[in-house]
């Protein structure tokens, strides 16, 4: 083959390298993603003493879990689960009855408490290290606080994108975090309606499950999934909105104390999720995930994790307290 029928070969090589891999598109637009028929129906749905949660999956394929008592924090019992897979014509017949809700977390909006700094309110990044906003005045992911903190409350609000066709529970499905220290880390991620025993059952009892769902192995530990102490603990109750709804933690964390170089208490953490503390002051013997590594230290700055998904983020204040 000539030469230049090789350039033209390498070309198109490597065109093809750079071409987005079908159905791992993600929108952080709202209008983008109505022009999808199945965003408009993935969602929560609701009626007396039951409740429905649809995860789109990408070319009309859905996964719902109906909930025994309504949704979670609104009358599920939070142990009766039965999945089902489906097309749109059988989500349809599914949800015959309910009706579609859009929840707001009760901690939307709150505004910042007297002794408060406002990290962004849609003004400026000036409290961010690599901070950039979009044209809608929303913080991009990948931004650090130039300050440093020690014992503080947190208040961030975060909105995932709308990423159907990437596997349902991996980690491409808008992967992000709120990294404590660049050491402990709460998770961001769409695992809208998987409740998989945060609290109870095997490894390879919950892998089953899983995998019996949805046919395919989940892409993710259950430590990794939304609102968990990453590689550490799974949140005790999966209080995910989908995706493209604004969504809320709430964080109180004790930093590790320390005389000299000798660490003496551990650090603590509260975290509530759209409102549902999902882990109540809970231990850290060290960093989570690759944080563990780290040795730890007594203040250091808060990091919203950039991992390849384009998450945003809005109203973030803090309360520092000794």
């Amino acid at each position: 083959m000539r030469r230049t029928a090789w350039i033209a070969w390498a070309l198109v090589i490597v065109a093809i390298l750079k071409t987005p891999v079908s159905g791992t598109e993600a929108t952080q637009d709202p209008e983008t993603a109505m022009k999808d028929p199945d965003f408009l129906i993935q969602g929560e749905y609701k009626k007396d003493g039951a409740g429905i949660q649809v995860a789109a999956m990408g070319g009309g394929k859905f996964f719902c879990s109906s909930l025994k008592g309504g949704l979670p924090a609104d009358g599920w019992d939070g142990k009766t689960v039965t999945t089902t897979l489906g097309d749109a014509a059988a989500v349809k017949a599914l949800v015959e009855g309910y009706t579609r809700v859009e929840r707001t977390s009760p901690t939307a909006g709150a505004k910042p408490p007297a002794g408060a700094t406002v990290l962004f309110d849609g003004t400026n990044t000036d409290a961010w290290t690599k901070g950039a906003m979009t044209p809608d005045k929303l913080l991009i992911e990948g931004a650090s606080t130039k300050a440093k903190f020690k014992n503080f409350k947190l208040h961030v609000e975060f909105r995932l994108p709308y990423k159907p066709k990437a596997q349902l529970g991996s980690q491409d499905r808008g992967n992000s975090g709120i990294y404590i220290f660049n050491r402990y880390e709460v998770q961001v991620l769409d695992t809208f309606g998987l409740h998989y025993f945060p609290n109870t059952h095997s490894e390879e009892e919950w892998t089953a499950a899983f995998t019996k769902d949805l046919g395919f192995k989940p892409g993710s530990n259950r430590t990794q999934f939304a609102a968990a102490m990453y590689h550490f603990k799974t949140p005790d109750v999966n209080a995910a909105y989908p995706p493209l709804s604004w969504q809320t933690y709430d964080i109180d964390f004790t930093a590790p104390k320390f005389e000299g170089d000798k660490k003496v208490k551990n650090a603590r953490i509260t975290v509530f999720h759209n409102g549902v503390k999902v882990h109540d002051d809970v231990e850290l013997l060290k960093g989570t995930g690759a944080g563990g590594s780290k040795p730890e230290v007594p203040e250091d700055v808060i990091y919203l994790q950039a991992h390849g998904n384009p998450n945003r983020f809005r109203n973030i204040w803090i309360v520092p307290r000794d």
